[in-house]
Parts: structure tokens; sequence; C-alpha cells
């Protein structure tokens, strides 16, 4: 049985389960392939260990099968769908959202290293056998609940040092830095998000950056593959879905909630992302996790 299928043992039989003592980690399991579906990513590491999934941020596209590791550095809204799975070889991945204390304190004690130029708030590559073996000792900690309170944190600080030494290390470091691009263009998103139900400008976003109106829109589209105002724009379409589903209200009420003034132009960009009118989308989803008799 090789190490990545070891990890795999342990991570199954957690599926499912929550992990109250060690809430950042989390398990994702599919036994078929999903439709596309969009979200927003927190900040994460995430381990496939067995199926595929791939994710569209802006134009791009990413495949992650077995044994790669992607890590996210941004609350980046994207596409995702199971690409690869079935209920005789499900998906299967480890998650672990990122403390960005824990890489400061790495960095500390790792000494200063240059940071290599950033350009995207994303990426992926093969887990190595030394990062598949962290993944595993922390992993196993599961398995053993009682350890969880004295050995967690030396396991995350482990996993952690390895992906810091492999190729995304960079994004990690951006993480990290109080002063880095990436945490100027966290600030403006998480401005954004705050404020999504109002007319933003382009040089409000700037300023919350304290960056040049150039330089953000290039620096902001480069981490997000969206452009400021489309980020905006899927932020409140992602808040009218939830809405339209969970409080089942009607499709004008929630354009006008999340800051829309025309509720034709609303129809026509939800279609657009979701691919069918606010009330069958939601019609649709609703039969789905409420089947009925």
């Amino acid at each position: 049985m090789t190490d990545l299928d070891q990890l795999k043992a342990i991570v199954l039989r957690h599926a499912g389960k929550p992990q109250p003592n060690m809430p950042r980690v989390s398990v994702s399991t599919f036994d078929r392939p999903s439709e596309p579906g969009w979200l927003v990513y927190d900040p994460v590491v995430c381990f496939v260990l067995q199926g595929s999934k791939q994710v569209f941020i802006g134009d791009q596209v990413l495949e992650c099968g077995a044994g790669h590791c992607m890590v996210v550095a941004a609350e980046l809204a994207a596409m995702g769908q199971i690409s690869e799975a079935s209920s005789e070889e499900p998906y299967v991945a480890l998650n672990l959202y990122i403390d960005p204390e824990v890489i400061s304190a790495l960095l500390l004690e790792m000494g200063s290293a240059p940071v290599p130029p950033m350009d995207k708030g994303f990426g992926f590559s093969p887990a190595g056998p030394a990062l598949i073996e962290a993944w595993r000792r922390l992993a196993e900690l599961l398995d053993r609940p009682s350890e969880i309170p004295v050995m967690a944190s030396h396991r995350e600080h482990e996993l952690m040092f390895r992906l810091l030494m492999g190729q995304q290390g960079a994004l990690l470091r951006q993480i990290a830095g109080t002063d880095s691009r990436l945490s100027h263009i966290r600030r403006a998103m998480a401005w954004i998000r705050e404020h999504y139900k109002e007319h933003l400008s382009i040089e409000a976003m700037a300023t919350v950056a304290g960056m040049s109106l150039s330089v953000f829109h290039r620096r902001f589209k480069a981490i997000n593959g969206l452009s400021p105002l489309q980020y905006q724009k899927q932020i409140r379409l992602h808040e009218a879905r939830r809405r339209l589903i969970s409080q089942r209200s009607e499709a004008a009420s929630v354009a006008y909630a999340v800051g829309y003034e025309s509720v034709s132009q609303f129809s026509r960009e939800y279609k657009r992302l979701f691919g069918a009118p606010p009330r069958q989308d939601a019609g649709k989803l609703q039969r789905m996790v409420d089947p009925g008799p």
C-alpha cells in the first residue's frame, strides 16, 4: 500500500463527520461527477486523494487529479465540478483552511528568503513524498482525537513547512505578509464583500487597497481572474441565489435587496452566470435539496 493509499484509507474513515477538535480540517467525498457550481473559496489547501475535479477561475481551468495539492490564497469566486468519481472509486479530498499566523510563525523560524513574483492567487502542483507524509501525519490525528490538543499544531506546522518549501511557497508567503500585494488586494476584496450592495467605484476600491488605479485593476484581475466589478457582481449574484433558495423570495425583491436597480438586468446577469432564470434555477435547486415524497 502506497503512502497515498494509507492517507486515503484514514480520510475515508472520517468522511461526512464533523471535526470539532480540528475545525479547519475537512474531508470532501463525492460518489458521482457533479454539475458545475459557483462558490467563493476561502484561503485553503486541498489535497486530492482520488478522483478529479475541475476548477474554473476567470478564464483559467485547473484539472486537479489524485496526488495534486491546490492552494487558494485569497477569497476567490470560482466555478467547480467533480469530473471523475464513482461509487466504486469516489472523489476524495482532504482540506485544510489556512491560518496566516501559522505561516508567519514558520517564516520567522525559517529566516528571510526572497519572495518570487506572484501573479495569481491560486495554484496547484503534484505532492512529493515528504508532503504526502506530512498530510498523513496530520490525518492520523483524526484516529487519535486525544492527541489533537498536543500534536495538531506541530503536525500543521510540518505540513505548512513542506508547502512553503514547494512550488506554492510564494503563494503562502504572500498570505503571511501584511504589506504584500496579496494582502492589499485581499483587503479590497473584503471591503467589496462588505459593501457589495452599494454602487462602488474602481477609484474607491483602489483607495482601500492603497494602490493606484491602474496597478490595482491589473493586480486584482491577475490574482482573481476577474475584474473588481466582475467580482462584486458575482458576490451579488451568489447572495441572490442563496436568498432565492433559503427564503423562497420573489426575484424582484431579491434583486433590489442585493443592490440591483433593474430587475431585467438582474435576470439577464443571473441567467448568464447560473444558466437559468432566477426562479427556475432556484426551483431546480430546491427540488434537489427537498425532493418531496
